[in-house]
């Protein structure tokens, strides 16, 4: 019988009932499954395997393969403790067509005397091979005794993800206890209605969840490795499902809510136009067009801004930025890193000087009394905009009236960052409007589900005159070749930028590789002046470099990823990234757009540290065949998934249970059409549907 949310009865809901209830759960117990997510029996029932085992057979010694998981049985014929620099227990299994050895290198006294000569064992382990012979380490074990039949396993063995103290066996346990009361009438309800399940010929829930957790030995293995199942897609399906209605669901409180419009008045815009000594291309017009239309709305703006590196989004931000000081209001830019934000508080003290708009900026590094004089000035009103970095959220930094919220490079701040510099403007009980911004493409695919609660405006044409990068792939072995390159372009007064990436995340050994590289290029460059930059410098150490650099004063940069972003230097013509094997495309992307910002021709040459794997040799070859970021962050979706893109520390979809959206794409646009289907026809199923996948997860959609 179906389980449909209809069901009147909600004392068998699974979703409202406790693990408590089950055997052998107290209250330790219940902690540690509440560090999993697991409070009531249908969390339990979600918490699905990631992977599985094959106990369903016994195989012949003879019959084992390296690398293959595998249960044996025999009759222990030798055992001993080996002593040497690592103690251990060697066993040897026989059976009638060869031998096994059992390695133990963690035992207590008390195994040694269950494993003796004569005793009969049945293990499961990963057969690995020492010397000619094949041997296990550690294997589970269980004595059997000689001549019984004991049943192997009746389904493949799930494999959980767990935490200290909460076993796999407590795991497997439990789910058993929880499938039992499934079968016995405990309701699982199906939240997707009946048109939708049948249309997209979708397995019934509770059929799938128990397959799931249980696989019949008989079902393809590969397939569910894969993550290919129908089982699995039928879960995937409702999960993307989830994310898709908490986005549109978040998108329609938004409009619902309520914000000051901020209409375009051009008392500053026109004035700002014409003194830019470039051209607007129809692509910033256009998303000018976007942005000031909504401004004007009597709801908040929610809008992503992407484009390519170099396609001028900050003069966008700034039109968008003009519009709310226009309008009487105050505006906060806040960016990821100091020298970014510092890059933006020159080139905006700059096109605003003017204007007569006051631009303040506010970082970790001020001083305590310059930071109480900034802050001083956002409270009265008499800044009008202010750039910064994280230090924007801190609690004693308080807006006069906030109306509009930029975020630059969104994907590098974590979600609470966010929600925090969005409620300077909630505290005087107005809504800002927001415009994130972005200089790595998202691939639609990957957008239509992130940011379906956000609209979406693309600059997709880059500037006129702008050269494009030419992209060499060098071993780390030619490096004499490259200062020969370097020192050729610096005689044409030119300038170089040598990138050292960060070493086994750690920002100690980062610093101290660009601070050794810098040191030895200036004993070989002894004619060009080398800077050297890095985060853990001061903040007005690193404010000297850069203006060095821009100036001319300096030829050769050396510095960590710092520069990754917002840097802009048309001088700089040749980029130079070492181990760059260690970097994602989206980031080497980025990195090389620090260069190619003038007329002249500009070059990358990516250094690797030989041999690079094929996988690698695949990765730099897309950055040597294409400049075109929507291209290269598709590529870097299939090479290292959503989380690299989207960033760390973006929630919900980079942790999904169930999905992957690389492998689930393909349902996207699916999944969105009946997320409109659902809004529209079944609205009472939205929220439980949320609320499965998502727990509260879903309040960060203020976002």
């Amino acid at each position: 019988m179906k389980q449909s949310l209809t069901d009147t009865t909600t004392k068998n809901h699974l979703e409202h009932r406790l693990c408590s209830e089950l055997k052998g759960v107290g209250s330790v117990l219940a902690q540690r499954l509440a560090k999993c997510g697991i409070r009531t029996l249908q969390d339990l029932l979600f918490h699905l395997p990631y992977r599985y085992q094959d106990r369903t057979r016994l195989t012949a010694i003879r019959d084992l393969r390296l690398g293959d998981y595998a249960v044996a049985e025999g009759r222990i014929t030798h055992s001993a403790v080996k002593f040497g620099r690592r103690p251990r227990l060697e066993c040897t299994l026989q059976d009638a067509t060869g031998q096994l050895q059992i390695l133990f290198f963690n035992f207590h006294p008390g195994l040694q005397q269950h494993l003796v000569d004569g005793a009969w064992l049945r293990c499961f382990g990963e057969v690995r091979g020492l010397g000619r012979q094949l041997s296990m380490i550690h294997p589970e074990f269980q004595h059997v005794q000689t001549g019984d039949e004991v049943p192997v396993e009746q389904t493949l063995t799930p494999i959980y993800h767990t935490t200290a103290g909460l076993s796999q066996q407590r795991l497997r346990d439990l789910t058993d206890q929880a499938l039992t009361l499934l079968e016995q009438g405990g309701l699982l309800a199906e939240l997707l209605p009946e048109i939708i399940l049948q249309h997209y010929q979708l397995t019934e829930l509770a059929t799938a969840v128990a397959l799931l957790h249980r696989p019949p030995p008989q079902i393809s293995f590969a397939q569910l490795e894969a993550g290919e199942h129908p089982a699995q897609q039928r879960l995937v399906f409702e999960e993307l499902l989830a994310h898709q209605l908490s986005k549109l669901q978040l998108r329609q409180q938004v409009n619902q809510q309520v914000a000051d419009p901020l209409p375009a008045t051009q008392e500053y815009s026109d004035s700002f136009i014409k003194q830019l000594p470039f051209t607007l291309t129809q692509a910033q017009q256009r998303v000018i067009a976007e942005i000031s239309e909504d401004l004007a709305q009597p709801h908040p703006m929610q809008r992503l801004l992407q484009g390519d590196v170099g396609s001028g989004k900050t003069v966008v931000a700034a039109m968008a930025a003009l519009q709310a000081i226009e309008a009487g209001y105050q505006v906060a830019l806040m960016a990821p890193t100091e020298i970014l934000a510092e890059q933006h508080l020159a080139k905006f003290s700059e096109w605003f000087m003017t204007l007569d708009i006051k631009v303040v900026w506010l970082m970790g590094s001020l001083s305590s009394g310059l930071r109480k004089a900034m802050l001083a000035t956002l409270t009265s009103g008499e800044a009008q905009l202010v750039i910064g970095t994280h230090a924007l959220v801190q609690a004693d930094v308080q807006f006069y009236k906030l109306g509009l919220v930029i975020v630059d490079e969104q994907h590098r701040f974590g979600v609470e960052q966010r929600l925090l510099l969005l409620e300077k403007g909630y505290q005087q009980q107005q809504i800002p409007h927001q415009l994130i911004m972005t200089a790595t493409p998202i691939p639609r695919t990957l957008a239509m589900t992130a940011y379906a609660d956000l609209n979406v405006s693309v600059i997709d044409e880059l500037p006129p005159g702008r050269t494009p990068i030419q992209t060499a792939v060098v071993p780390n072995t030619r490096r004499s070749q490259i200062v020969e390159r370097i020192i050729e372009t610096c005689r044409k007064q030119r300038q170089v930028y040598w990138v050292c990436p960060l070493i086994e995340e750690s920002e100690v050994l980062q610093c101290q590789a660009a601070e050794d590289t810098a040191a030895h290029l200036q004993q070989v460059l002894v004619d060009f002046n080398v800077g050297l930059i890095h985060g853990r410098m001061k903040g007005i150490d690193k404010e000297t470099i850069m203006s060095d650099f821009k100036s001319g004063r300096i030829d050769v940069l050396v510095a960590t990823t710092v520069i990754e972003v917002g840097v802009d230097v048309p001088n700089a013509s040749l980029m130079i990234i070492e181990n760059c094997e260690r970097l994602g495309l989206s980031q080497l992307h980025q990195l090389r757009g620090r260069v190619g910002r003038g007329c002249v021709e500009s070059y990358c040459i990516l250094l690797y540290q030989a041999p690079l794997s094929e996988a690698g040799k695949q990765r730099l070859q897309v950055m040597r065949d294409t400049t075109d970021g929507f291209v290269i962050a598709q590529q870097d979706l299939m090479i290292r998934g959503p989380g690299e893109i989207l960033g760390t520390k973006q929630t919900g979809l980079a942790n999904m249970r169930v999905a992957n959206l690389v492998r689930d794409q393909y349902l996207l646009t699916q999944v969105n059409e009946v997320a409109q289907q659902v809004m529209q026809q079944y609205p009472q199923v939205i929220t439980p549907l949320i609320q499965r996948w998502l727990g509260d997860g879903e309040k960060y959609g203020r976002i």
